[in-house]
């Protein structure tokens, strides 16, 4: 990390620290050293509140080394990022008060998964500190992911949205951008290995590859790969495959007729790459 950085956070204590003086100062000219809420029952001890203030600064002397503290910090969020394949571009925490009480935190996020952006915005509410399981609970959640090509998290989502389960929606996010990555990278794969077969209308980020033998015009196999995300957030890809046959070729090959059926076989034995290799070698032996 580079000085720059460095005194950027140096800057902010200091900030800080004139702020909660600032503050001090204010308190202290208040009448009979407290604060008095509209209700008459909420007030704040100037003891109490210089002794916060006092644990605040304490809290940030107690870090000397500022640097290694934050290039740790760093290596933390990196590990995570890698881990998850979830990067955070934008995040905001701001108090929501009633009648002068902090009753919860509202919260906004935005960022990417693999090529899925996503925003999410939410409410946390603590649990009670005296029970032994201490939780939150997240109200008010909207999530918008920010991709028409993503229809198959809307069921997701709108399910996360009901039962305020961001765990869940975190876990098959990150489930199902990578399966959407795999999808590409296996249809550009096979697209460089056979370029005169496989063809990818809607480009590597579509859901379909079309097979084509160039020695009998009409003949077309479509593989349909899609991936499913259920209520519970369980990610399952389904591929399927469908054909475009004359009349004249599926009389002469019954098997052909019968290859989507036979496809589903494969991909139980096989496997989702060997069945495609499999399946492209056939077509290529009937030229």
């Amino acid at each position: 990390m580079d000085n720059n950085h460095i005194q950027v956070y140096k800057d902010e204590i200091r900030s800080l620290e004139e702020e909660i003086k600032m503050l001090a100062e204010e308190y202290e000219c208040s009448q009979h050293g407290s604060m008095a809420y509209s209700d008459g029952e909420i007030r704040m001890d100037m003891k109490s509140f210089k002794g916060n203030l006092q644990e605040d600064l304490k809290h940030y002397e107690s870090f000397p080394d500022l640097e290694a503290q934050l290039d740790l910090l760093e290596s933390d969020l990196s590990f995570i990022m890698k881990l998850t394949g979830i990067c955070f571009t934008y995040y905001s925490r701001q108090p929501v008060e009633k009648n002068g009480i902090k009753i919860a935190h509202k919260y906004r996020l935005s960022g990417n998964c693999q090529s899925v952006s996503f925003q999410v915005e939410f409410q946390l509410l603590g649990g009670n500190q005296n029970s032994k399981n201490i939780s939150a609970i997240v109200s008010d959640l909207n999530i918008i992911i920010e991709s028409e090509e993503h229809s198959d998290l809307s069921r997701l989502v709108s399910r996360v949205e009901e039962t305020g389960n961001l765990l869940m929606f975190f876990k098959s996010l990150s489930c199902f951008s990578k399966w959407c990555e795999h999808r590409k990278s296996t249809f550009n794969y096979f697209k460089s290995k056979y370029p005169d077969v496989v063809v990818l209308p809607e480009g590597m980020s579509g859901d379909y590859m079309i097979l084509r033998n160039t020695q009998l015009p009409g003949f077309e196999l479509m593989i349909v790969w899609k991936i499913h995300v259920e209520e519970e957030g369980k990610v399952i890809p389904a591929l399927d495959l469908l054909h475009k046959i004359p009349i004249s070729v599926e009389k002469a090959n019954k098997f052909i007729s019968n290859a989507p059926y036979c496809f589903r076989s494969l991909l139980h034995v096989l496997g989702i790459e060997a069945s495609i290799e499999t399946l492209i070698t056939s077509i290529c032996k009937g030229k």
